[in-house]
């Protein structure tokens, strides 16, 4: 089997019989839904495949190449009359080069519409003839020229925009905010607004027939609407929430057909699968109930060609290409509030909630507005490290972390800030060897005593001792190259704050399996025990204080019932150690 990691070109893969989970039947439902239509969906998840398999469906050029391209496919076997009739014409403003003024940038945009307008003209010559004119200074003019030259045809013209939002984007978030850069590109007569002006009034009546763009938020959208107001957003229709991105039952027979081809015991599809599932899945586009989540497709080809490959798991399992996902979160972080945010979103007993998914991100809210939770999740959806998680009894939108990979963004943005340096580092991993194979927790608890709880002094989680203790221990011991993390796990009936289970690929190694289960009481609970006290008193002389004692006792018994569901789920395969921890205020652990 051929996988086509990083290959978004439709027809290399469909010549090549590389590995294509066939979304073709969509076709005719977009053709259905409009004209001119948007289409969001987060970094890397398929959506320049998507535009190549369109402008492969309805080339002219390819027409007589159709049944070769796409005769396997759902299209193939139920075309529309559309196919095979247009011109099309591909803009990818990835490409476009952010730096410089906005004078720069508006030559780097023209450039790369006229490259991509000769590259039009270079290909359909026989039906356009010579009459297409090049405007070195104005790509406007020159587009200007292709439409006068596609009306003399029989046949209209379809137009791909990949990455719209792109080089935007870049200059908004860039380390000098670069709002004046920002607003001459989309104000006024800005370059991006203009091109957009453009496409709208060639799509009403001047020669432009079908429109597609994709992106990753809304940012830019929402500032040049004046210009272009007539596009249909298609981002959250439930038929369409797999568009891009795969489901659980296409991957699981890609994996049975590897497990056969290496070898391998059959049960292996099903371990592979359940790692996968864990560190892939849990991306939801759409809001009705029974939307099935949807796998990101990069990492799924990432994790399967390895897997095909060599016969085993990456040991990585985040794709390099999606690690700067990170970015984004610390671009959140560094937002009013948006710290705590961070914090939240790792909590997963509470979904973040808003009223309904922001999409006005005008240059104005983003730098100057008062920025509310429900702005700042938004756009961590946008972005793809948040994901619809339902509603709730109001009828509010709930958002989570969609998976592991996607959590260890956060969790790495967390050390980062909270825990900075060589030394720091040095002194974690050096309590975390501990717990990992001789399952000594308390280095661990010390370390968070006295290194990350004192961060907390002044900043805005400090009123929750449960969320800041559970965020703690998730910070400090999060490895997933040796572990499948989970908090608020459901074993049995219950759910522990923190399991560790080995992944399949790592029980060689001396990797013990954990569980940690959390309790808390306030200071005021310890009669005659101040702040000073507590730092004085031993270890033991804390466990033997009665609410204390009864805490530890209560967190035993349930770590006994999760050992139960543990040994009847793994069986000899299972090296558990539990851990009863007690959590005096921000200060203080007892284990």
């Amino acid at each position: 089997m051929r996988f086509p990691y990083g290959i978004s070109d439709f027809e290399k893969i469909s010549v090549e019989r590389r590995v294509y989970i066939d979304r073709t039947h969509h076709i005719r439902r977009i053709e259905d839904k409009g004209d001119q239509l948007l289409l969001l969906r987060p970094r890397r998840f398929g959506k320049s495949l998507w535009l190549s398999t369109l402008a492969s469906y309805y080339d002219l050029a390819r027409a007589d190449r159709f049944e070769q391209l796409f005769g396997h496919l759902a299209a193939g076997r139920a075309p529309t009359p559309g196919r095979g009739d247009y011109f099309i014409l591909q803009w990818n403003f990835s490409t476009v080069d952010p730096s410089g003024d906005a004078g720069a940038i508006r030559g780097a945009l023209h450039r790369h519409i006229n490259v991509r307008i000769a590259a039009a003209v270079a290909k359909y010559g026989d039906w356009l003839g010579d009459g297409v004119e090049i405007h070195p200074d104005d790509a406007l003019v020159s587009f200007q020229s292709l439409l006068a030259a596609v009306s003399r045809t029989p046949h209209r013209l379809y137009l791909l925009i990949d990455e719209y939002d792109n080089f935007a984007n870049e200059v908004l978030a860039s380390r000098d905010r670069s709002e004046a850069r920002y607003n001459a590109l989309v104000g006024g007569e800005g370059a991006i607004k203009t091109v957009f002006k453009a496409v709208k009034a060639a799509a009403e009546g001047g020669g432009l027939d079908r429109v597609f763009i994709t992106g990753v938020s809304p940012v830019v959208m929402a500032d040049i609407t004046s210009g272009y107001n007539v596009l249909e957003d298609i981002s959250l229709e439930p038929e369409l929430a797999d568009l891009c991105g795969f489901r659980e039952n296409e991957i699981a027979a890609v994996l049975q057909q590897i497990v056969h081809h290496c070898g391998l015991p059959a049960e292996q599809a099903t371990d592979a699968l359940a790692m996968m599932r864990t560190f892939y899945n849990g991306y939801r586009f759409a809001l009705t109930p029974d939307t099935d989540a949807i796998y990101n497709p990069t990492l799924v080809l990432y994790f399967l060609k390895h897997l095909a490959d060599r016969c085993t798991y990456p040991r990585k399992m985040l794709d390099n290409n999606l690690a700067m996902d990170r970015n984004r979160i610390d671009y959140i972080g560094k937002l009013p509030h948006g710290d705590a945010l961070v914090h939240a979103a790792l909590d997963s007993t509470e979904p973040i909630t808003i009223d309904e998914l922001e999409h006005r991100f005008g240059v104005d809210q983003m730098l100057r507005a008062s920025q509310t939770q429900g702005f700042l999740a938004s756009l961590l959806y946008f972005f793809g490290v948040l994901t619809l998680d339902g509603r709730d009894a109001l009828g509010r939108i709930q958002l989570a972390i969609p998976n592991l990979v996607v959590r260890r963004l956060y969790v790495e943005r967390i050390q980062e800030s909270l825990l900075p340096g060589w030394e720091l580092d040095r002194e974690r991993r050096a309590a975390c060897t501990r717990f990992y194979a001789q399952g000594d927790i308390g280095p661990v608890c010390r370390f968070i005593e006295q290194r990350f709880l004192p961060v907390f002094d002044n900043r805005d989680l400090r009123w929750s001792n449960e969320l800041v203790v559970k965020t703690a221990f998730l910070t400090v011991l999060f490895n997933d190259n040796g572990y499948i993390m989970d908090s608020e796990t459901s074993i049995g009936r219950g759910y522990c704050d923190l399991s560790m289970i080995v992944r399949p690929d790592s029980r060689q190694y001396a990797f013990l399996d954990h569980v940690i289960e959390l309790k808390h009481l306030k200071l005021a609970d310890l009669p005659g025990v101040d702040a000073e006290t507590l730092g004085e008193l031993s270890l033991d002389e804390l466990r033997v204080q009665p609410r204390i004692a009864a805490l530890l006792d209560q967190a035993s018994d349930q770590l006994g019932r999760y050992r139960e569901t543990l040994e009847r789920t793994y069986g000899e395969r299972l090296k558990l150690s539990t851990h009863a921890v007690v959590c005096i205020g921000l200060l203080r652990f007892v284990w």
